[in-house]
């Protein structure tokens, strides 16, 4: 972390604070900002969108946002990090509706390419179909299980990302779970990290 922003951390305590200081073009801030949150919205767009380039651009787009609009910042609500969340999804869902009526062979071939940069990271085969699966879902559902499993969001963050009510989210999530279950077990993956139950979280 620089100077600038260590000191920025020290002078301003919270979001709503941060986002006061966004609205003067507190640059300093808004470095300490993207230096805090700009890899997660990072990864919810390759998660969306396996592509790490469209990734980046929804990251820097969430974040241009974030700038432009600090002026109308609401006080007490649920934070820049969900703030970044919501935007960053809807850019992603965007970004694959177009895919979709642009062309009907984009969507097969970004599943297929999603899962390669993580199977060279991690172990191995299972994490790439396990991806490939989530890949397939609906755009909804893939969204539900990137916030809730990936993300490591609440049911009522997520809700709040995706602009849902709770019902609605966990009707959602359980959909989303039962799809990825019988997707998982078609590739004969069964059992992933508390994703292969039918009930909602």
């Amino acid at each position: 972390m620089s100077a600038d922003a260590a000191r920025a951390v020290n002078d301003v305590p919270d979001d709503d604070a941060l986002m006061a200081r966004l609205a003067l073009r507190d640059a300093a801030v808004f470095r300490l900002v993207v230096e805090a949150h700009a890899i997660a919205v990072r990864r919810i767009g390759y998660r969306m969108l396996g592509d790490a380039v469209e990734a980046e651009d929804v990251a820097q787009e969430a974040l241009a946002r974030l700038w432009e609009h600090a002026g109308r910042w609401r006080q007490g609500g649920p934070g820049i990090g969900a703030w970044l969340h919501r935007v960053a999804m809807n850019a992603c869902l965007d970004r694959l509706r177009k895919r979709r009526f642009g062309s009907q062979d984009e969507a097969p071939e970004q599943v297929d390419t999603a899962p390669l940069a993580d199977t060279l990271i991690e172990r191995d085969q299972q994490r790439a179909a396990v991806l490939a699966c989530v890949g397939a879902l609906a755009d909804a559902q893939r969204a539900a299980i990137v916030l809730t499993y990936y993300e490591g969001l609440s049911n009522i963050m997520a809700a709040d990302a995706l602009e849902m009510n709770i019902k609605a989210f966990e009707s959602l999530l359980y959909r989303a779970r039962r799809s990825l279950h019988q997707s998982l077990l078609r590739a004969g993956i069964d059992g992933v990290g508390g994703m292969d139950s039918g009930g909602a979280a």
